[in-house]
Protein backbone atom coordinates (compact mmCIF):
# COMPACT_ATOMS: atom_id res chain seq x y z
CA UNK A 1 0.00 0.00 0.00
CA UNK A 2 1.13 3.40 -0.85
CA UNK A 3 -0.04 6.53 0.84
CA UNK A 4 0.53 10.10 -0.59
CA UNK A 5 0.43 13.47 0.89
CA UNK A 6 0.96 16.82 -1.13
CA UNK A 7 1.84 20.12 0.20
CA UNK A 8 3.00 23.51 -0.78
CA UNK A 9 -0.37 25.08 -3.14
CA UNK A 10 -1.12 28.42 -1.92
CA UNK A 11 -2.46 31.84 -3.70
CA UNK A 12 0.12 33.53 -5.76
CA UNK A 13 -0.04 36.03 -8.30
CA UNK A 14 -0.12 35.71 -12.44
CA UNK A 15 3.67 35.57 -13.91
CA UNK A 16 4.67 33.99 -10.21
CA UNK A 17 6.27 30.20 -9.33
CA UNK A 18 4.96 27.48 -7.09
CA UNK A 19 6.35 24.46 -5.46
CA UNK A 20 4.20 21.65 -5.17
CA UNK A 21 5.79 18.50 -3.12
CA UNK A 22 4.22 14.67 -2.88
CA UNK A 23 5.51 12.63 -0.45
CA UNK A 24 5.07 8.80 -0.70
CA UNK A 25 5.46 6.03 1.67
CA UNK A 26 4.64 2.49 1.67
CA UNK A 27 5.43 -0.46 -0.63
CA UNK A 28 6.80 2.33 -3.66
CA UNK A 29 8.94 -1.23 -4.73
CA UNK A 30 6.82 -1.33 -7.51
CA UNK A 31 6.19 2.01 -8.72
CA UNK A 32 6.55 2.85 -12.25
CA UNK A 33 5.28 6.52 -12.90
CA UNK A 34 3.98 9.14 -10.55
CA UNK A 35 1.98 11.61 -11.65
CA UNK A 36 0.21 15.38 -10.85
CA UNK A 37 -3.05 15.81 -12.51
CA UNK A 38 -5.57 18.74 -11.45
CA UNK A 39 -8.95 19.49 -11.34
CA UNK A 40 -10.69 23.02 -11.71
CA UNK A 41 -14.02 23.38 -10.48
CA UNK A 42 -16.41 22.09 -12.99
CA UNK A 43 -14.08 20.12 -14.79
CA UNK A 44 -12.73 16.88 -15.38
CA UNK A 45 -9.36 16.17 -13.62
CA UNK A 46 -6.89 16.08 -16.22
CA UNK A 47 -2.82 14.80 -16.94
CA UNK A 48 -0.20 17.91 -15.83
CA UNK A 49 2.92 15.94 -15.69
CA UNK A 50 4.20 12.51 -15.11
CA UNK A 51 7.59 11.03 -14.14
CA UNK A 52 9.38 7.50 -14.04
CA UNK A 53 10.17 6.49 -10.19
CA UNK A 54 13.48 6.08 -12.15
CA UNK A 55 13.35 9.79 -13.14
CA UNK A 56 14.75 9.12 -16.15
CA UNK A 57 11.65 9.87 -17.88
CA UNK A 58 9.49 13.09 -18.13
CA UNK A 59 6.23 13.82 -19.89
CA UNK A 60 4.11 17.16 -19.95
CA UNK A 61 0.71 18.11 -21.20
CA UNK A 62 0.56 20.50 -23.65
CA UNK A 63 -0.49 23.52 -21.80
CA UNK A 64 2.31 23.74 -19.22
CA UNK A 65 5.13 22.63 -21.30
CA UNK A 66 7.88 25.14 -20.93
CA UNK A 67 6.66 25.95 -17.52
CA UNK A 68 6.02 23.38 -15.17
CA UNK A 69 8.78 20.67 -14.30
CA UNK A 70 8.76 17.21 -12.71
CA UNK A 71 11.30 15.69 -10.84
CA UNK A 72 11.89 13.37 -8.15
CA UNK A 73 14.31 12.61 -5.47
CA UNK A 74 15.86 9.11 -3.80
CA UNK A 75 13.87 9.98 -0.49
CA UNK A 76 10.30 8.76 -2.14
CA UNK A 77 9.18 12.19 -2.51
CA UNK A 78 7.94 14.31 -6.28
CA UNK A 79 8.17 17.80 -6.88
CA UNK A 80 5.74 20.10 -9.49
CA UNK A 81 7.72 23.46 -10.36
CA UNK A 82 5.53 26.00 -11.39
CA UNK A 83 6.56 28.97 -13.04
CA UNK A 84 5.27 31.50 -15.54
CA UNK A 85 1.46 30.61 -13.79
CA UNK A 86 -1.46 31.77 -15.59
CA UNK A 87 -5.05 32.30 -13.81
CA UNK A 88 -5.86 29.27 -16.13
CA UNK A 89 -3.77 27.49 -13.80
CA UNK A 90 -5.87 27.09 -10.55
CA UNK A 91 -7.22 23.97 -9.33
CA UNK A 92 -6.63 21.41 -7.04
CA UNK A 93 -3.61 19.25 -7.92
CA UNK A 94 -2.95 15.79 -6.94
CA UNK A 95 -0.09 13.64 -6.97
CA UNK A 96 -0.78 10.04 -8.14
CA UNK A 97 1.18 6.81 -8.23
CA UNK A 98 1.17 4.00 -10.84
CA UNK A 99 2.73 0.14 -11.15
CA UNK A 100 1.49 0.19 -14.53
CA UNK A 101 4.41 0.55 -17.54
CA UNK A 102 1.63 2.30 -20.16
CA UNK A 103 -0.85 4.94 -19.87
CA UNK A 104 1.14 7.52 -18.01
CA UNK A 105 -0.90 10.53 -18.99
CA UNK A 106 -4.38 8.72 -18.12
CA UNK A 107 -6.76 9.21 -14.87
CA UNK A 108 -7.75 5.59 -15.11
CA UNK A 109 -3.93 3.99 -14.90
CA UNK A 110 -3.04 5.76 -11.67
CA UNK A 111 -3.91 3.52 -8.63
CA UNK A 112 -3.02 5.85 -5.53
CA UNK A 113 -4.02 9.53 -5.09
CA UNK A 114 -3.19 12.03 -2.56
CA UNK A 115 -5.93 14.56 -0.96
CA UNK A 116 -4.67 17.40 -3.41
CA UNK A 117 -3.23 20.85 -2.38
CA UNK A 118 -5.41 24.56 -4.02
CA UNK A 119 -3.43 25.96 -6.08
CA UNK A 120 -5.44 29.13 -6.78
CA UNK A 121 -3.51 32.21 -9.63
CA UNK A 122 -4.65 35.75 -9.77
CA UNK A 123 -4.64 37.76 -12.73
Amino acid sequence: QVQLVESGGGLVQAGGSLRLSCAASGRTSSTYYMGWFRQAPGKEREFVAAITWSGGRTYYSDSVKGRFTISRDNAKNTYLQMDSLKPEDTAVYYCAETKRAVGWGLRTSYDTWGQGTQVTVSS
